[in-house]
């Protein structure tokens, strides 16, 4: 079994999980591996294959992690010669047995919240009264295994709130949900009892109900399995490096646009 580390620019893709219609990550990563012929072209996925985690439409990544079993010589780069641009590989650990998804001892998101006005020490007192083992499910589509153990903290960073947020796994929209309902009571807008109420036995809904922040913003940046020795390929994370100061310099430059034609609009 071998593991490999994946990042990603999320904003093109619908998704992590391969659906049958539009282009997601996974997708890309199967089309790549038939392509290197790692499983029969009539295969629904490699041997052994699983994931880490499946991230939402719009989200990116710099540790997502999928294993399988794999030829000794499927590298990192190997990989990255058949994966589009906005996927690169950059590290691999091989193992005897390994399943992505159930071997991951933590998973951890960040989330780049613009929110100027927004109060560091509400958003932490806020996250310190939502760590530890919790029923979230006012904080998720899910019905089922709504209990998680969370930690997490945020700091300012400029005009950013960066909100980190680590779990032994995720139900659906948690981060997204949680980054929201921060927002609301780090500017006054929300009383942090609200916390109490979402965390209760109640279900909230309609104007009470917390609605998912923006999926754009959020990072997938740390998945623990301690038993792995990942292996940095030194050409593929300068690959990877290169891919995201590209997207860095495009955003840098349509910030800059934006801004002249905000102040000349008279």
């Amino acid at each position: 079994m071998r593991a490999f580390r994946l990042a990603y620019d999320g904003r093109p893709y619908y998704g992590f999980q391969r659906q049958p219609t539009v282009p997601t990550v996974e997708g890309a990563v199967f089309d790549a591996l038939r392509e290197l012929s790692v499983f029969d072209k009539n295969g629904e996925k490699p041997p052994g294959y699983a994931a880490a985690g499946r991230t939402d439409r719009g989200v990116s990544a710099v540790a997502q992690t999928v294993g399988f079993e794999s030829p000794a010589w499927l590298t990192p780069r190997a990989l990255n010669g058949e994966l589009p641009e906005t996927v690169r590989a950059w590290a691999h650990a091989d193992a005897e047995e390994f399943h992505a998804t159930h071997d991951a001892a933590s998973r951890e998101y960040t989330y780049h919240l613009h929110a100027p006005e927004a109060d560091v020490e509400r958003a932490n007192a806020a996250l310190a009264r939502l760590s530890g083992e919790h029923d979230f499910h006012n904080l998720t589509p899910d019905n089922y295994n709504t209990v998680r153990r969370l930690g997490g903290d945020s700091e300012r960073d400029g005009d950013f709130l960066v909100v980190t947020l680590r779990a032994g796994g995720f139900s659906r929209q948690l981060v997204r949900r949680i980054v929201t309902l921060l927002h609301s009571v780090a500017t006054g807008e929300t009383a942090p009892s609200k916390i109490d109420r979402v965390l209760s036995g109640e279900v909230l809904s309609g104007p009470d109900g917390i609605a998912p922040a923006p999926a754009a913003p959020l990072v997938l940046t740390g998945v623990s399995y301690p038993d792995l020795d990942f292996r940095v390929d030194d050409e593929a994370a300068a690959s990877a490096q290169e891919l995201f100061e590209s997207v860095r310099t495009e955003a840098a430059t349509r910030a800059r646009v934006a801004g002249e034609i905000e102040q000349r609009i008279e």
